[in-house]
């Protein structure tokens, strides 16, 4: 059974946000989509100073398995991306809610988020 992190949320596409409250919110894929995905080989992340908005595709995760789209679960600016996915997106696999994270957003507004209780009870996974 995959692994939950409480302390974040998750969109109904399995990204997930973590916010510290001061700066940009950090976006990542739930390990419940990584175990779905199998072996991710590539990664395409919005550039900096893009404009995304919740609900909507802004990248893709390719595996050996397929290609999915990446949604975004808020609105705003991307501030950062996590460029040693990009080099190594087996990252996303081994640690998806550490150094697997995928890229940080000035947050205007936020699409609905679930709890990790919610994701969990939707998902399978386990806290």
């Amino acid at each position: 059974m995959s692994k939950i992190a409480a302390e974040l949320q998750y969109s109904v596409e399995h990204e997930w946000i973590a916010r510290d409250g001061a700066g940009p919110a950090t976006i990542g894929v739930s390990a419940v989509a990584t175990d779905a995905l199998g072996d991710i080989v590539y990664v395409d992340l919005p550039e900096v100073g893009a404009t995304i908005t919740a609900g909507e595709p802004c990248g893709e995760i390719e595996s050996t398995k397929s290609v999915s789209d990446l949604f975004s679960p808020v609105t705003g600016e991307v501030t950062e991306v996590n460029t040693a996915v990009v080099d190594d997106p087996a990252l996303v696999n081994t640690d998806p809610y550490g150094a697997g994270w995928l890229f940080k957003v000035a947050v205007d507004s936020e699409g609905p988020l679930l709890s990790a209780e919610e994701y969990a009870a939707a998902n399978g996974g386990e806290l």
